[in-house]
């Protein structure tokens, strides 16, 4: 099972669900619209990536908070802030894939 993380708005995040859907694989969708990560679920990304390369230096929430003029802890950031993220975050089995690869979920959706 696939954990995809994002929001049903999100571009990326659509294809990545589109794509899982016409292939028949299996997926749980976290929308952050809907709910926030766990500790568990922000620990297992962490674990896998260093938080400043999660932040969405383009994003509309990066700008409207002055991220680019200022000093933060991204860890502290993201959990506060999770529209930060680059989205779509891919889960499964202990491993994370950051952004939409479709070579990512064919993998893991055969596995």
């Amino acid at each position: 099972m696939i954990q995809i993380i994002g929001t049903k708005k999100d571009r990326e995040t659509a294809k990545a669900i589109r794509f899982c859907k016409e292939r028949s694989i299996a997926f749980q969708l976290v929308d952050l619209s809907q709910r926030s990560l766990s500790a568990g679920e922000w620990e297992s990304i962490f674990s896998c990536h260093q938080p400043l390369s999660l932040i969405d230096s383009e994003s509309a929430a990066y700008k409207k908070g002055g991220y680019e003029h200022r000093l933060f802890d991204a860890k502290e950031e993201l959990v506060e802030n999770p529209q930060l993220l680059r989205l779509p975050i891919l889960r499964s089995r202990g491993r994370v894939q950051v952004g939409y690869d479709e070579t990512t979920l064919s993998l893991w959706g055969g596995a």
